[in-house]
């Protein structure tokens, strides 16, 4: 029986901005940085109050797991804000909208009640977007 999920990938376009965004923006904390072979690298980054959920940033390269068309294809699919990879929490989300926009992350949507909870929306810089919910007390 299948017990929890620890690691989770998300595409990125360049991991070295991806590093930037997710540690310096976000303020999560780097779990692997290594080299995996020629051009490759094991990149995983974790929520502060997380530590085992391994969020693995993966190139879009060429190689083991896409073509060179297929690459192409998934990065212009990344670009264009195709994939919405997850909800994060915080536990107060106008403090923590008003900081993470100040170290210019890019919102989409403004914090706003809705129906199932308090949340806004934001992309990385791939383009990937997440939501971002206030943790019910």
């Amino acid at each position: 029986m299948i017990t929890r999920l620890n690691h989770v990938s998300v595409f990125v376009l360049d991991q070295d901005s991806a590093y930037d965004f997710y540690v310096n923006k976000l303020g999560f904390a780097v779990h692997t940085d290594a080299a995996m072979g020629p051009g490759m690298r094991w990149l995983t980054v974790c929520p502060p109050e997380q530590p085992e959920l391994e969020i693995s940033l993966m190139a879009i390269t060429e190689g083991m797991m896409f073509k060179a068309g297929s690459a192409a294809q998934m990065r212009a699919l990344v670009s264009a804000g195709t994939f919405g990879f997850g909800v994060f929490e915080c536990n107060d989300l106008l403090a923590t909208y008003e900081e993470l926009k100040a170290k210019g992350v890019e919102f989409t949507k403004e914090p706003t009640r809705e129906f199932y909870g308090f949340e806004a929306l934001f992309k990385d810089d791939s383009g990937n977007w997440f939501s971002l919910g206030e943790k019910k007390g």
